[in-house]
């Protein structure tokens, strides 16, 4: 991929620069105690996914209700303390070990932006875990919108060419099939799938694509991204 034509590189944030996946499962494990030993990561992931889709507001705040539909699928504590403290974990997702190197790298080159489904409270959150590497952020409540509406990249778009930026421009990196490389792609941008889970089996804890979509560019992390850019070190 010729890199020179981009200046700016948009990323998604929740699992592709934050583990969302290591997140969850500990803390539904720390929490759950005993009642979660024996349950493997998908299943937890199931009902996870089924209690975001059900209450898919604002993650500083509607986590606490993910929660208490998992907990209830799992047969795990479903107290005010349990959902509270899963709400709160929400905020400490950890970075990928390679995050902040990484984006470190590639902000010396190109402008970068986040696209995020968080609310601007969870991102901020994230933003510093990965040491402030984002030139700009736009999150759901901003656009007032998710992805994979196609109304989020236009939300993004009209904000960016308000800088000069044109879409061509652009290379959208992400980790979902689902969320992001399906509808960035159609939408006409280059596009870099993160493959977070390449030695795993499986979409994990993000939903299934109704297809697949072959990126522009794949690699498994986002060294790996910054070293094809900046060459490894």
């Amino acid at each position: 991929m010729d890199f020179s034509a981009f200046k700016m590189l948009t990323f998604d944030i929740v699992g592709t620069c934050i583990d969302f996946e290591k997140g969850v499962l500990d803390a539904v494990r720390r929490i759950g105690g005993s009642a979660a030993a024996h349950l493997t990561d998908d299943d937890i992931f199931g009902p996870y996914m089924a209690g975001r889709d059900l209450n898919y507001g604002r993650s500083s705040e509607v986590f606490a209700d993910v929660y208490v539909h998992l907990a209830q699928e799992l047969g795990l504590p479903t107290t005010p303390d349990a959902a509270r403290d899963f709400q709160l974990s929400v905020l400490e997702w950890p970075a990928f070990a390679d995050s902040v190197e990484a984006l470190g790298r590639l902000r010396t080159r190109f402008r970068l932006v986040a696209m995020t489904n968080a609310d601007r409270t969870a991102y901020s959150a994230y933003a510093h875990r990965l040491g402030l590497p984002f030139h700009d952020a736009v999150t759901c409540d901003e656009a007032q919108c998710a992805k994979p509406n196609p109304e989020f990249f236009a939300f993004n778009r009209g904000r960016q060419s308000a800088l000069g930026y044109k879409q061509s421009e652009i290379l959208h990196v992400a980790q979902s099939q689902h969320h992001d490389i399906g509808v960035a792609k159609s939408l006409g941008y280059k596009t870099c799938w993160i493959e977070r889970r390449h030695d795993q089996v499986g979409y994990g804890a993000t939903p299934d694509p109704a297809s697949f979509t072959e990126p522009d560019l794949r690699l498994p992390s986002l060294k790996a991204l910054a070293d094809a850019v900046l060459g490894a070190a």
